[in-house]
């Protein structure tokens, strides 16, 4: 009845995967008909032995999709996206820990509205050891209000994202962008006049470390542009909404760490 989809490169934490993977398949209230894997790329052997523990377990509930060379997330999840069996397509990263009610609540919301297109729910950030929570990020659960939001910022959460493959199919899949390719994907099924939605669950804990804000700097803003342009080209941003957030994002991203802490903490 769902596919989880997933992909893993080489600079991954094994002992992550373990636990991203055990939290998606183990733990679930309802279990996952198929989980669809792609290999981005050539792995590490400690992630290789990962991926044989689950599939001698699993068997063919397990899909692995192996690419000979990294092409990146977007190019990575539409190859994988071709392989999933069902309708419903559940994301997963390969480093955080689902709850185990989150695809139990996430299904059933999709089967009771079939007119939303893609959804997401609330999750929690936290340390990369899991040892302390950093912050929550809820989204807007009511269609309208999400519209609004999305001009500004990303309307989903894609880890913890739930689509419908054949409209995520109808728009092409994730656009060709090297970052924010799920808010590229959100923009297009808007535009495309897709309806998105999010439940005020917290169903997955993601890890975000210490050291996100920083990483958030000038190359970052630099492909924060390529998604505006691309917002733009495609009818999801007028010219003047377009200039609003290149401003907007340039002074958050070229801030100093603590304006930036202090702006992320009243996003949140």
């Amino acid at each position: 009845m769902v596919s989880v989809l997933m992909s893993v490169y080489f600079k991954e934490s094994p002992v992550f995967f373990e636990q991203a993977l055990y939290s998606i398949c183990d733990q679930q209230s309802f279990k996952p008909s198929q989980i669809v894997l792609v290999k981005d790329g050539r792995l590490t052997p400690e992630l290789d032995d990962v991926i044989d523990k689950f599939k001698e377990r699993l068997g063919d509930v397990l899909k692995i999709v192996a690419l000979p060379e990294n092409v990146g997330l977007g190019n990575a999840l539409n190859a994988g996206l071709k392989q999933c069996q069902y309708e419903l397509v559940a994301r997963m990263d390969t480093d955080d820990v689902a709850s185990p009610d989150r695809l139990a609540k996430q299904v059933t919301f999709m089967l009771s509205h079939p007119e939303i297109s893609a959804s997401s729910a609330g999750l929690e950030e936290y340390t990369e050891d899991l040892s302390r929570k950093i912050g929550e990020r809820l989204l807007p659960a009511d269609p309208k209000a999400l519209r609004k939001f999305s001009k500004v910022r990303s309307p989903l959460s894609h880890p913890v994202s739930i689509y419908r493959k054949s409209d995520v199919l109808s728009v092409g899949g994730y656009p060709p962008l090297r970052k924010a390719q799920d808010y590229g994907l959100w923009s297009l099924l808007l535009v495309n006049g897709y309806n998105l939605a999010n439940l005020p669950d917290v169903l997955l804990k993601m890890r975000t470390g210490d050291g996100l804000l920083e990483r958030r700097g000038w190359e970052y803003f630099k492909q924060e542009i390529k998604l505006l342009k691309f917002q733009k080209d495609i009818g999801f941003l007028e010219c003047h909404s377009y200039c609003c957030n290149i401003l907007l994002k340039g002074v958050l991203r070229l801030s100093p760490n603590f304006i930036k802490r202090l702006a992320y903490r009243c996003a949140r």
